[in-house]
């Protein structure tokens, strides 16, 4: 890192430390660190010269790193040898904070663990300890130290869009940034909740949820107009006032204002039954209906909580479950159960304190959160995101009233999902236990890879991994391998696993080394183990189960050999039973004969499901595959066609097949095709 320019130096940087940081003596750079969408600041990158700190570790190389440490805010980073972080923290004072890890008394073994493993640190000044809370939330997302509380499902939410670019606006489900010109309603929970609102609102409002090309192109009403799903602009159906009318009721329902809507529709169905126009009566009641249920859907809808995040905790068994409610415009939009990683011997106000952070990190903060614990720097939190968010939000935990209740039901979801996961997680153990029994391995399996092939008369051919732990299908972790080996004869089971097995352990051993973590004790790394007692998921697999056979087995284990991995992995092969009969499967594993287990026997069924669950991903990476195939143009072959070329060509000729019989000078009139070009085509489809 270069010194700061000190005779240039921006608002925000050098200037704005502390009199007790020396520039000449520390090594310092100016950054610019995201606080999160809406905000950036100017902090300081502030490392202090260790000195003799080289080769120390622990509470040694603190001791060293804070004598020279501001009494300023910021946020410090603790890394290991390997230059790994372990954790980000914040501070009001950096040289008061680090200093109580320098004195090597801990409360609990994680800091103990996690300062003994810690031979450099980093420091990162902040101007205010907003900026450092700011800070800290997205580092330790985009760092995800494994000493922090960490957000395991970090999917962004799905909205309503209501667009406002077109002169027919649209209703769609919405995930991602909010860069498409429109209103925005929401969050939902769930993509499922999304789509049941926009059903119940298309059979309420009538609007259109086609893309823009396809309402340009209509020459008349498309089915949802027939079953009355949609009003029919698109063709003239409805008149542009009148339609705007249509989104403009829509506005106001998920607005909140949903009674007024209600009354209107009501009025005027009274109208039309009293002019005696009974099919435009009997819209109206269609509408009613279906704006009725809607609300019947959201549950508990407050009447003295307008727009507000509810969060409550609940721990239980060294596992975590936050349970979050999203009230928008008097309704509620869904909730969503989080399993944040924590340390057991972190209090509930810690852990809510820092998910809460992380949560609002990238996401629109509500003018209200409702919590069922108090946390740690609440009036900090408030302030910090009120400064995100340009408007002030109140954290509140509610001791009474309706805003009580919501906490109060909150707290018991929490309480009910966590239950479920406990009970999940134990009948696993006892799966992985006694699998571990069956196939004779030394101790439960963390992680089993299951292994199988998808193809049809050899086209299209796809490998599939699925993954399972002690929590069940680890559906990040699955992978696809689209077989590319040409020396492989079309149908070739056996030269298709080969190919997975070499693709899958070569990376392995290229990514994670060739130390597997049986291996990590005796050859004295020791960040392996301790990665699974935090709560990582492991890269190598402690068994891989094979669909197939002998055959199949003899190839994998020849792969295994050949990468000299076979003593780290059992394999495992399952054969088909006679006549192909679940219950019946054959199972092969190295230095004992093949076997089958009894037909009740709660390990068969385990199985059972492991390979259905390989079946499943493999069948769809292959048809998705085929389906891709399928539409796929000659012109995709053509080196140096894009996108935009292959529309002009397909614009002007109209086919693929035409392109094709089209002579050199044909192909020189489209635009965007030069005689270079076009010959390059014309030789694509003509050898001579």
């Amino acid at each position: 890192m270069s010194p700061v320019d000190h005779k240039n130096k921006p608002r925000g940087g050098a200037d704005d430390l502390p009199p007790d940081i020396d520039l000449e003596d520390e090594a310092v750079e100016e950054i610019v660190e995201p606080a999160g969408p809406d905000v950036a600041f100017t902090a300081i990158d502030w490392t202090p010269h260790a000195g003799d700190a080289e080769g120390m570790v622990g509470a040694e190389v603190i001791q060293t790193l804070v004598k020279r440490l501001p009494n300023a805010p910021g946020v410090y980073r603790m890394m290991n040898a390997a230059g790994d972080v372990l954790y980000v923290g914040k501070a009001r004072s950096l040289k008061k904070r680090v200093t109580n890890y320098a004195q090597g008394r801990f409360h609990t073994n994680r800091i103990g663990r996690m300062v003994r493993e810690t031979s450099t640190m980093e420091f990162v000044v902040t101007r205010t300890e907003i900026e450092a809370l700011l800070l800290e939330a997205n580092l330790i997302k985009r760092l995800r130290p494994r000493f922090n509380v960490l957000m395991r499902d970090d999917k962004s939410f799905p909205y309503i869009l209501l667009t406002g670019d077109h002169v027919s606006p649209g209703i769609y489900k919405h995930r991602g940034a909010r860069s498409r010109k429109g209103d925005y309603f929401g969050p939902f929970a769930s993509a499922g909740a999304v789509g049941r609102t926009i059903n119940s609102l298309q059979r309420a409002f009538l609007l259109r949820s086609c893309t823009n090309s396809f309402y340009e192109n209509r020459t008349r009403p498309c089915l949802l107009y027939q079953i009355k799903r949609c009003a029919g602009p698109c063709t003239g159906e409805i008149s542009q006032e009148d339609y705007a009318e249509l989104v403009d009721e829509a506005k106001d329902f998920l607005s909140g204002r949903s009674q007024k809507v209600k009354t209107e529709i009501s009025a005027a169905m009274q109208q039309a039954s009293e002019d005696l126009d009974f099919e435009r009566a009997a819209i109206y009641r269609d509408r009613l209906a279906a704006l009725s249920h809607v609300q019947s859907h959201q549950g508990i809808n407050p009447a003295t909580v307008d727009e507000a995040d509810v969060f409550a905790i609940h721990q239980e068994g060294g596992q975590v479950c936050i349970q979050v409610f999203f009230f928008r415009t008097g309704q509620n939009w869904g909730n969503r159960a989080y399993f944040p990683k924590a340390d057991p011997a972190l209090e509930a106000a810690e852990v809510l304190g820092s998910f809460l952070a992380q949560f609002y990190d990238d996401k629109p903060t509500p003018r209200a959160i409702l919590l069922s614990h108090g946390v740690e720097d609440q009036e900090l939190l408030a302030e910090a995101l009120s400064t995100r968010a340009g408007r002030k939000v109140a954290i509140l935990v509610p001791q009474r009233g309706e805003k009580k209740d919501l906490t109060d039901n909150a707290l018991q979801n929490a309480r009910e999902a966590l239950g479920r996961r406990l009970a999940e997680t134990s009948t696993q153990a006892r799966l992985l236990a006694g699998f571990a029994e069956t196939f004779g391995l030394p101790k439960p399996p963390v992680r089993i890879e299951v292994y199988d092939n998808s193809h049809i008369m050899g086209t299209n051919a796809v490998g599939a991994m699925v993954v399972a732990g002690p929590e069940g299908f680890v559906k990040n972790q699955y992978r696809k391998f689209n077989i590319r080996s040409t020396e492989i004869t079309p149908g070739d089971d056996f030269g298709m696993m080969r190919e997975v097995m070499e693709r899958r352990f070569s990376r392995l051993l290229k990514e994670h080394g060739d130390v597997a973590p049986d291996d990590a004790v005796a050859a004295g790394a020791t960040d392996d183990i301790e990665e699974d007692v935090s709560g990582s998921f492991p890269a190598w697999p402690d068994v891989i189960l094979i669909d197939g056979g002998q055959g199949q087995m003899t190839a994998v284990r020849k792969i295994l050999s050949d990468l000299g991995i076979e003593d780290r992995v059992v394999a495992i092969g399952i054969a088909k039973g006679q006549d192909r009969d679940a219950g019946r499967e054959r199972f092969f594993v190295r230095g004992r004969d093949s076997f089958s287990l009894p037909v009740r026997d709660p390990v068969l069924y385990f199985v059972q499901r492991l390979r259905d669950e390989v079946h499943r991903f493999a069948v769809g990476s292959h048809r998705a595959r085929r389906k891709k195939e399928m539409v796929k143009s000659p012109l995709d072959e053509i080196s140096g066609i894009g996108p935009g070329r292959k529309r002009a060509l397909l614009l002007h000729f109209g086919t693929a097949k035409a392109v094709s019989r089209a002579a050199i000078e044909d192909l020189r009139k489209v635009d965007g095709i030069s005689e270079q070009v076009a010959k390059l085509v014309y030789n694509h489809f003509h050898e001579s």
